[in-house]
């Protein structure tokens, strides 16, 4: 008896092996593990940023919550050629297959910003994957005034 109260392992394998309780019934699903109900939006936004450097596409709701959002950079591309009109074009299906499968989506409204190469075959994908698009509208930063221009030089 000596060695048992000395020995804890040998006492836990029997205090592990007693509750037993694996055979009641299944506990509730957790409040973070309900299932999510499908939202379904027909019509929504798409918003291209399109740099030299890169073409963002990004599908939102009628609010501005953003569906999907896709970049070139994200579908693969690296350097410049991240700012060609084919990689916007992939950008733009991968995007947009993502939110028809989702949400459904039909319809959008193009918000198109920056001068870049994408602003028009990332429109055009659009027909590709059969959604229309009911406007398009350019919302690109027009300079006014500039910056504050350098002091006069002196003679």
């Amino acid at each position: 008896m000596a060695e048992d109260t000395t020995n804890p392992t040998a006492t836990a394998p029997e205090e592990s092996a007693a509750p037993v309780t694996t055979t009641e019934a299944p506990a509730a699903p957790k409040a973070g593990k309900r299932k999510k109900n499908k939202r379904t939006v027909t019509f929504g936004q798409l918003h291209i940023q399109a740099t030299f450097n890169n073409t963002i596409i990004t599908f939102t709701d009628r609010t501005g919550g953003v569906l999907a959002q896709s970049s070139a950079g994200a579908c693969g591309f690296r350097g410049s050629k991240k700012g060609t009109a084919y990689a916007a074009q992939i950008a733009s299906e991968k995007a947009g297959n993502v939110v028809k499968q989702q949400y459904g989506m039909t319809k959008v409204d193009v918000f198109v910003k920056g001068i870049g190469q994408g602003r028009d075959m990332a429109i055009r994908a659009l027909s590709g994957i059969d959604m229309g698009v009911e406007s398009i509208t350019d919302v690109t930063g027009v300079k006014h005034g500039g910056t504050r221009p350098r002091k006069a030089r002196r003679n």
